[in-house]
């Protein structure tokens, strides 16, 4: 990998959205490190709180513009900034989701920015989205690599665009910024609407719990195709990082990096393996009419209280951890979500990971801080 600019001198991090899958695994990385500090930012207060001379918790409101300055004003000599947050009021694709998103660092922006002279870059996190148009999806059957240099797709409300499009505003020729875009995250957290390994976790442990078989409930083509690349929690942090602290690759105009574990895998593949983690039985019927997430697991919610309670798990509710809506759209999707590594591995990021590996390891992180047994 390239060299580290920062490894000789103290940086100053702020991650924004310190709770999330990702800010999680940058505040771990960055705290380990003598010569950073760091500050993490979120709305609500961190369930686990990390223990370190070097870190600091602030909690926020960046949608409320004073709130924001009062709690980021006094922050001086920010090198560093990772921006792994979004809103998530509204849907998407709307206008709503645009201005508030784009509200939000906007604040963040001017809180920070008359105090920071040093700083050297701002890391954006956003997704593999950024190729596509929910309203106007592509043919499912077509599948497209998606490299850092493809168009924008032509939805005319897509948040990213908005963030991406203010960094160049505010920052072009002053700051190095890069732009990660990961596919499905993998890891562990309390704080993510998106998160597929509370889903899985979840799913698993009342199947098991109520003697029920470990069905996929998906469509053939996204049980048997590569339909969407993994991201592992661990690796797009680090990429954050390496393209933060590289001065080979820190270019004041913006630069893009599509953010995957690399190999490719089918839910064919990885089911099974889920299935022996679990002690759950997977059937040989993967595609049961009407199985729907939402509708099988609605009015388990006395169900997962008692497997908490029984197993001696930390207090969490099941949309803490699980939003079946959102499986039921990943296992459904008719669009493929996939992209290319070329340009991170071609410029000296060459970290990977496989999915599977990724799933299960993550399935040990959430037993050992007991949010499932």
């Amino acid at each position: 990998m390239a060299a580290d600019k920062s490894q000789s001198k103290q940086s100053v991090a702020v991650i924004f959205g310190v709770t999330g899958l990702v800010g999680q695994e940058l505040a771990k990385r960055l705290v380990s490190k003598s010569n950073w500090t760091v500050y993490g930012v979120a709305r609500r207060p961190e369930t686990v709180p990390i223990q370190s001379c070097n870190y600091r918790f602030i909690s926020c409101d960046l949608l409320n513009p004073s709130d924001t300055q009062q709690g980021l004003s006094s922050l001086r000599d920010v090198t560093h900034l990772f921006w792994v947050t979004w809103a998530t009021q509204f849907p998407l694709d709307s206008p709503e989701c645009c201005d508030q998103n784009k509200a939000m660092m906007c604040n963040a922006l001017d809180a920070i920015l008359p105090n920071s002279p040093s700083l050297m870059h701002f890391s954006l996190q956003t997704g593999m989205k950024h190729y596509v148009s929910l309203q106007n999806p592509l043919d499912g059957q077509r599948v497209c690599y998606y490299n850092e240099d493809c168009p924008r797709a032509s939805a005319p409300y897509n948040f990213y665009y908005h963030l991406e499009d203010l960094l160049q505003e505010k920052l072009a020729g002053k700051v190095g910024w890069s732009v990660h875009r990961p596919g499905l995250l993998i890891g562990s957290s309390r704080r993510t609407l998106y998160n597929i390994m509370g889903c899985l976790g979840v799913y698993g442990s009342l199947c098991k719990h109520l003697e029920l078989p470990f069905v996929f409930g998906g469509t053939r083509e996204c049980w048997e195709e590569v339909c969407i690349d993994g991201s592992d929690a661990g690796l797009v942090a680090e990429q954050h990082i390496w393209a933060a602290t590289s001065e080979s690759i820190s270019f004041t105009n913006g630069q893009a990096f599509n953010s995957i574990n690399g190999p490719r895998f089918t839910w064919k593949e990885i089911w099974p393996a889920l299935g022996e983690k679990f002690g759950v039985r997977v059937p040989e019927e993967m595609f049961l009419q009407d199985h729907w997430y939402s509708k099988v697991m609605a009015g388990k919610k006395e169900v997962w209280r008692a497997i908490v309670e029984k197993e001696g798990l930390v207090q969490t509710e099941v949309e803490d951890l699980a939003n079946w809506d959102f499986l039921d759209i990943l296992f459904r999707c008719p669009v493929k979500l996939l992209g290319t590594r070329d340009k991170v591995d071609r410029l000296g990021f060459t970290m990977q990971c496989k999915t599977l590996d990724s799933i299960l390891n993550c399935i040990d992180c959430m037993r050992h801080e007991k949010l499932i047994p």
